[in-house]
């Protein structure tokens, strides 16, 4: 057996690790940078951008991409964030492979974590069929929704993976940990709500719903304004539209932006109960955890809001995403401490 190599910085690959997470915060931001500024086609082919390794700038390479694809000439200022997403998606993709690789090379070190590396390799490779499927099933909703929560997921297990490797456990007394350990229900009915509420996120913007309602707390000077839930949530829309903008009617949208509402208050009903349920906890690092809850939770809250009332302006719409993720990573952090607690005697 491989002895496992701890030291201060951590178990080997704990930076390479930590730098793949901070990566893939940079993607997922590009990925709804792409997504809200409507150019997710602006490049019509994969992986290349109109059969260029960057994308089409000089006149005459937009002339030949003009002709090459008369369906989707170029537009001014599309094509660019795409490609950017794409190449920084491939450095996180070649940095979770290393992680993958030192992984299978410790695998005889029980110590290490093994099978989550290999997961992420699986985990991006789907991403990057996903990313296709985006552009050549032309924003099928579907497909987005799942990228998006594919991105989501790559993020959240490079950051346990980071924590993992950091090995840093919380090392409690008995009763403290007694109480800890009692919170993981709590835990996991958080992290499923926030991952079902950033699914909601991503079928709002996938189907142009955002700007469904104008106004807040009602909607359209309504609590209940009229609404189609059976067409807004209808899973099997046909494959072959080009979604760009969204094709459904406007009390299908109404219904995706109030469902994502509801979930927004569920959702926080339930951080404020894990939070109230923390700070119960006499011990200081359950508290720093609630009031980071507390804080992620508040700042998406009033992100929310101000789509709203702003008429979705692009930062606002990117930092509401980004919010959404910092949210679920505190989550995975909680989760990580008290899955991995240690008695404070124990050396």
């Amino acid at each position: 057996m491989v002895l496992s190599a701890t030291t201060q910085a951590g178990k080997p690959g704990a930076r390479l690790a930590l730098i793949a997470a901070c990566l893939a915060v940079v993607v997922v931001g590009l990925g709804a940078f792409t997504r809200l500024s409507d150019a997710g086609l602006g490049c019509p082919d994969w992986p290349g951008c109109y059969g260029h390794l960057l994308w089409p700038r000089a006149d005459h390479e937009i002339a030949s991409a003009d002709a090459r694809f008369p369906d989707a000439p170029v537009i001014a200022g599309k094509p660019w964030p795409e490609m950017v997403h794409r190449y920084f998606a491939g450095s996180l993709a070649l940095c979770i492979l290393a992680l993958a690789a030192l992984a299978w090379r410790r695998r005889g070190d029980r110590d290490y974590p093994f099978r989550l590396p290999l997961l992420l390799l699986l985990l991006v490779i789907w991403q990057a069929l996903f990313g296709m499927w985006t552009v050549t099933l032309k924003l099928w909703p579907q497909v987005v929704t799942l990228h998006l929560l594919g991105g989501i997921s790559v993020l959240a297990l490079l950051w346990l993976l980071a924590l993992r490797l950091r090995d840093r456990p919380w090392r409690v007394e008995g009763a403290i940990a007694r109480r800890l350990l009692a919170l993981k229900p709590w835990i996991l009915l958080g992290l499923a709500t926030v991952f079902c509420q950033i699914a909601l996120g991503g079928w709002i913007t996938s189907n142009y719903a955002a700007l469904a309602c104008g106004d807040f707390p009602t909607c359209h000077g309504q609590w209940w304004p009229t609404m189609n839930f059976a067409q807004g949530f209808d899973i099997t829309q046909g494959v072959g539209p080009n979604y760009l903008g969204g094709l459904l009617e406007s009390e299908a949208r109404t219904a995706i932006h109030i469902g994502h509402r509801i979930g927004a208050l569920v959702t926080t009903l339930v951080m404020l109960g894990l939070c109230a349920a923390l700070l119960a906890i006499p011990w200081t690092g359950a508290r720093r955890l609630a009031g980071a809850i507390a804080l992620a939770l508040t700042a998406q809250v009033s992100l929310g809001i101000a789509n709203v009332h702003f008429a979705l302006p692009l930062p606002v719409a990117v930092a509401h995403n980004l919010g959404a993720a910092f949210l679920l990573l505190t989550l995975v952090t909680l989760a990580t401490k008290i899955w991995t607690l240690r008695d404070a005697h124990d050396h």
